[in-house]
């Protein structure tokens, strides 16, 4: 599921106030994509047009681009969609973002039309929690965090988590988490893309704050700054769950294992 190289290009980004211009330009600027500001009058050739109600507007633009990002409240999204779906399989992606680059979530086309990707995209340039209600993702009870040496292949990470999973399946893990200096690690990136996996990314300040280790690591605190990346990871993402596996290390990769205690 996680798909870094994935072109945003056919991506809008769709402002519903000013005061959200920042945010956008941040999103632009990590993700690409295009700018709708619909309170702006629009021209045609050297003439212009009168603007329409932003939901009118929305509706013209809404089948030119196969993703959409909102930054608004949820409800005015509903409303700007209303009549517009058609089928799972052809409507856009869209993901809402509220104004306070808090919560991103996937409401329209979200296993099929790459919503739910497109949210984890979204979160993680930003540092927003990524919501995904579809119950293919939704339902799995598994949180995985990993903490790796540079360098590792994904081999080696897909036998770390294959050891901490047991007698578990992959088919059971909702997200794989680990944080902002991991980002690009190009073989936890290919592990992710191989099992269709969702990677949530979280900033090492945000893991500082909260360092919950069974045991800390002087190699990582000499070489990342924290006691612990796999433990902290998974709990912060997991946070309702229990930790069922503590830290396990296998050739340069740490993982741990948070279980949804409400499935």
């Amino acid at each position: 599921m996680y798909d870094k190289d994935r072109s945003m290009t056919d991506c809008g980004i769709w402002l519903v106030r000013p005061e959200s211009e920042a945010l956008a330009l941040t999103l632009q600027e990590q993700l690409g994509g295009v700018l709708y500001r619909p309170w702006l009058h629009a021209t045609k050739g050297d003439q212009p047009v009168a603007p329409t109600g932003q939901k009118q507007q929305f509706a013209d633009a809404y089948r030119k681009r196969s993703q959409w990002i909102m930054i608004a409240a949820a409800g005015i999204a509903v409303r700007f969609l209303d009549g517009l779906p058609e089928d799972k399989h052809s409507d856009p992606a869209v993901v809402v973002l509220d104004e306070a680059g808090r919560f991103a979530v996937s409401l329209l086309a979200g296993h099929e039309g790459g919503a739910n990707r497109l949210a984890y995209r979204v979160a993680n340039a930003i540092g927003a929690v990524p919501v995904i209600t579809t119950a293919t993702e939704a339902l799995k009870p598994l949180v995985v965090g990993i903490g790796c040496r540079k360098g590792v292949a994904a081999q080696q990470i897909a036998a770390s988590v294959g050891q901490a999973l047991g007698g578990r399946q992959l088919n059971e893990v909702r997200e794989i988490v680990t944080i902002d200096l991991k980002a690009d690690e190009p073989g936890l990136l290919e592990f992710c893309e191989l099992h269709d996996l969702p990677l949530r990314v979280l900033a090492s300040s945000t893991v500082a704050e909260r360092p919950w280790v069974t045991k800390p690591s002087d190699w990582v605190q000499q070489n990342v700054g924290l006691p612990g990346v796999c433990e902290p990871c998974a709990l912060i993402a997991g946070s309702r769950g229990r930790l069922i596996v503590p830290k396990m290390a296998l050739d340069g990769v740490a993982v741990a294992i948070v279980e949804d205690t409400l499935m």
